[in-house]
């Protein structure tokens, strides 16, 4: 029988865990995964650290594939989606405290949230079009 992923899971309670704590709940995202959307220009390393306090996000939704929410950044209010394979950790900020994760290799994305606007899967090569002659 195989079983489904512990990780999210994981992630889940450790969330709940800082919170009760009265811990900052940071989560450390690997950006190389596809499917990775967050503010680019607070990428370092490929690497994000990402505050989930409540009063610092909106609309957190943390299923076995995803973790989303909406945030601020220099004020502009943006929609983040987070594939659970690229969590590396979620731990409190004020003691670093939490869940550190090994780094998984899956060579696809889970399928996108129903909620995730619609994206090209596929990016083309170079910005021509290109044609295939069909007989």
């Amino acid at each position: 029988m195989s079983m489904s992923s512990q990780k999210p899971y994981l992630v889940r309670a450790i969330y709940q865990w800082l919170l009760d704590n009265q811990c900052t709940p940071y989560l450390l995202v690997n950006t190389n995964h596809e499917g990775v959307v967050v503010p680019e220009q607070y990428i370092r390393d490929a690497r994000i650290v990402l505050n989930l306090a409540p009063d610092a996000i909106n609309a957190l939704s943390m299923d076995n594939d995803w973790v989303s929410f909406s945030a601020r950044f220099s004020g502009k209010a943006m929609d983040l989606f987070i594939p659970v394979i690229a969590i590396q950790a979620i731990y409190g900020k004020e003691n670093n405290e939490g869940m550190f994760f090994p780094e998984e290799e899956h060579p696809t994305p889970p399928a996108p949230p129903t909620t995730e606007p619609k994206k090209p899967t596929q990016k083309p090569n170079s910005g021509k079009p290109s044609l295939k002659l069909v007989k």
